[in-house]
């Protein structure tokens, strides 16, 4: 007997109200000025030349650590980040370098810390994103994707004893919904009504699992439902409007008090887990679906339309934050990189940390 040609993986399922559109078309209408959606446009571009800078550097050997691509899911990890508040806190996943990057970390920060040096949110002990800094409001991301909950339920949980109102806004990927972790954290950020937004980037694989093959549910944002989160709905998760309007609404409504907020972004890993994963078990058929769904095209596409900008103004955009990245790079070559002989500087408490002194100051300058 012939052996059965495997299944091809079909593209998500959504309602029509929530179609994937080609390039160019942008669902939703939004509450953003032009001004506003030029920024945002320009952080979607900063977070894709951001990636395709460590993926050089990688290639050059300068990046020692893992390297992690968010190509294809900036709609995502940008519109979502431009939609809270100074004050507010975001625990990202090693994906979401772009709502590192609209919540204040400087680029060249962030290549210091890819890069080791002693100017870096770690003082040159990470190696990757493994990095926060709480003068942004930034918690640094857990590789246990979805532990994060915890953490930013904590940190809001604190600042709602001190009469703050302070938003935490999270994301996960699709496969860490079928952790354990996951559904204790939901459930108890939700029953204590936690100023929360939890967001499920399900961008298809966890990892080279697909998403189909790891849990049966139609959406995952039902996953949120079953806790009592009224509003957990999934959306295009390439449509920047559609992020940031579903985000900002979440956020007004756990910020008045409404409790813990979840939904589902549908998007797309375009590379693999990380530059050393060559995806092949990602089907030809399922990239070209998504590359036609590019959410930088698409916005772009939707912004000259409107006409707010041009080819010309679209390129010179670039050129700009290409430079900015640039000029990140050179700043950080000519840094120093951490003496060993301190590497066991500031693991044990007896080390005073400046964060008991200073609560917007995440790490200690003196051990670089």
């Amino acid at each position: 007997m012939a052996k059965a040609k495997p299944k091809k993986k079909a593209p998500p399922k959504v309602t029509k109200k929530q179609t994937h559109s080609k390039a160019g078309e942008i669902q939703l209408e939004t509450r953003l000025s032009k001004d506003q959606q030029l920024e945002l446009f320009r952080w979607m571009i900063m977070n894709r030349e951001f990636d395709n800078k460590i993926s050089l550097l990688y290639r050059r050997g300068l990046v020692i650590g893992a390297a992690f691509s968010s190509l294809g899911q900036e709609a995502s990890s940008c519109a979502s980040a431009y939609a809270v508040e100074k004050e507010d806190i975001i625990a990202p996943m090693i994906r979401n370098a772009g709502s590192t990057l609209v919540k204040g970390l400087p680029p060249r920060d962030f290549l210091a810390n890819y890069m080791y040096r002693i100017n870096s949110p770690t003082g040159g002990r990470d190696g990757n994103t493994h990095m926060g800094d709480l003068r942004y409001g930034i918690i640094a991301p857990i590789s246990m994707l979805g532990a994060s909950i915890a953490l930013a339920s904590g940190y809001v949980l604190a600042a709602r004893m001190r009469g703050e109102k302070r938003v935490a806004l999270t994301w996960i990927g699709e496969g860490s919904t079928s952790t354990g972790e996951f559904h204790e954290d939901v459930n108890f950020a939700a029953v204590k009504k936690v100023p929360l937004v939890v967001i499920i980037e399900n961008n298809q694989y966890a990892y080279s699992t697909p998403s189909e093959t790891q849990c049966l549910a139609e959406k995952f944002s039902d996953k949120g439902i079953g806790y009592g989160i009224k509003h957990a709905v999934t959306i295009d998760g390439n449509d920047a409007n559609a992020v940031y309007e579903t985000t900002k609404n979440a956020v007004d409504r756990a910020r008045a008090g409404e409790g813990t907020e979840m939904f589902e972004v549908l998007t797309f890993r375009r590379k693999g887990h990380a530059e050393h994963d060559p995806a092949k078990y990602v089907p030809e058929d399922v990239l070209k679906y998504w590359e036609e769904r590019d959410p930088l095209v698409r916005y772009g596409a939707y912004l000259k339309e409107l006409k707010y900008i041009d080819d010309d103004g679209i390129n010179d955009m670039t050129e700009k934050v290409k430079a900015e990245i640039e000029e990140g790079e050179e700043w950080v070559m000519a840094q120093p990189k951490p003496d060993p002989s301190t590497v066991m500087q500031g693991v044990y408490a007896d080390e005073r940390h400046p964060a008991h002194e200073d609560d917007e100051f995440l790490y200690d300058r003196k051990y670089r």
